[in-house]
């Protein structure tokens, strides 16, 4: 999407308190946002209109009366029956958990109560406006491994040659990375074995804090620059500006756990000698 993201910032029904409204558009508009602000008792006919006329992103809907039940979701049905589903809708107010919760289900896609940061609002906003403005994504072409951090890979290899019966296809060091990496097939994926190499080195660092287990998750996909590009436009935190050499011939970028469900994510890519 190109410039700034478009916000309406809405009071449906007869809440007479804005000065709530009021900062939330201020701070939006502080973290670079075009607000739009309806002012005081709206219908949800109204709201609509505005939305479809300002050509908005988002609606931000506030309501301290306690009718949020009764308002939100004739804003949503209204914006349905209007065409316009690839607007983003978010709450706020006096809102209890339970009533959020079935907000959620309705179509609200957050609900901020008092004390909410404006901060969260504006990442939230700007991460969820990005994800319904283009094409769906496209799925990896496949799960190319799994890393599993050892303290040693010849000892790992007891486990995974005799007992499961996988053979190594390389193995080799990556000193950029500090890490001597075994490749084991399974089916059409691997097994990738991680030993650290010296103790500065990143999965010797994973050893300390948790242990021998799995490491990271990588997908295959055709080209990481392009995949490390959506991450980013998605407001995800990246380990890898741009695609760097990894092993078994790939380029790879990584995604930290925090943005990926706790699991460090990485794309990866065949590289093409011809």
């Amino acid at each position: 999407m190109s410039g700034p993201i478009r916000v309406l910032v809405a009071k449906p029904g007869l809440d007479g308190h804005d000065r709530g409204a009021l900062v939330v558009a201020q701070g939006l508009r502080d973290a670079g946002m075009e607000v739009v602000y309806t002012g005081l008792r709206q219908s949800a006919e109204q709201i609509v209109r505005a939305a479809l006329d300002e050509d908005v992103d988002c609606i931000g809907l506030s309501s301290l009366s306690g009718a949020h039940m009764a308002l939100f979701p004739a804003v949503l049905d209204e914006l349905r029956r209007e065409g316009g589903d690839d607007i983003l809708v978010v709450g706020g107010g006096v809102i209890p958990p339970e009533d959020a919760q079935e907000l959620r289900k309705m179509g609200l896609a957050a609900v901020f109560t008092p004390g909410s940061p404006i901060r969260d609002m504006a990442e939230f906003i700007q991460s969820n406006v990005r994800r319904l403005s283009r094409p769906p994504a496209t799925p990896p072409l496949a799960i190319d491994h799994v890393g599993i951090a050892v303290e040693n890979i010849s000892d790992a290899l007891v486990f995974y040659e005799r007992q499961l019966g996988c053979q190594v296809e390389s193995r080799e060091d990556i000193p950029a990375q500090k890490v001597r990496v075994a490749l084991l097939r399974v089916g059409e994926a691997h097994i990738e074995l991680l030993e650290p190499l010296g103790d500065d080195s990143p999965v010797a660092k994973f050893l300390r804090a948790r242990g021998p287990g799995m490491h990271h998750l990588a997908y295959l996909v055709d080209d990481v620059a392009a995949w490390l590009a959506r991450a980013k436009a998605d407001g995800l935190r990246v380990l890898d500006d741009e695609p760097r050499p990894g092993a078994g011939r790939r380029l790879v970028g990584f995604v930290h756990p925090k943005s990926a469900s706790g699991v460090l994510t990485e794309y990866c890519q065949a590289v093409d000698d011809h």
